[in-house]
């Protein structure tokens, strides 16, 4: 599978958890409960700029901007949001391990079921997701969403 369309569907998880529509920030999040969703939201620490900056990279080499967008819906979910509706740590198991989160997760799973798209694995490293989860707190800072 062509590594940019994989990398897309990979941040399409993180995507889905943000919800469709119009650019705002929705609370018709799954309700489903995850053992990685328990805690504060990934939004409510602090991002770092020189991290947001090497995630931004990330994001953009690996092509998600041609499917993801923050605050409208291109091809996949938007992201605005995410950030205050999941954990750090769901998020980092969603984009470092997708095709078990899909079987394992109950958000994942309800996600999946919900859009019909697995995410592909791009095997990206923990310090990769992190910067790549940086790079979405920033934009959702930008965004107002955190303050």
């Amino acid at each position: 599978m062509n590594r940019t369309l994989r990398w897309c569907a990979a941040i399409l998880g993180i995507a889905l958890a943000a919800g469709c529509g119009g650019g705002k920030v929705s609370s018709d999040a799954p309700a489903a409960k995850s053992p990685y969703d328990a805690g504060p939201r990934a939004g409510e620490s602090p991002f770092a700029n020189v991290f947001a900056t090497k995630g931004e990279v990330l994001f953009k080499g690996k092509g998600c901007s041609a499917c993801h967008a923050f605050g409208q819906r291109l091809t996949c979910p938007d992201l605005k949001g995410v950030t205050m509706r999941r954990t750090s740590e769901w998020m980092q198991h969603q984009i470092l391990h997708p095709e078990i989160m899909t079987k394992e997760d109950p958000i994942a799973k309800e996600l999946f079921a919900t859009y019909m798209t697995q995410m592909p694995n791009q095997g990206l490293t923990q310090e990769e997701a992190l910067l790549v989860i940086d790079f979405i707190k920033k934009k959702d800072h930008e965004l107002g969403v955190i303050q």
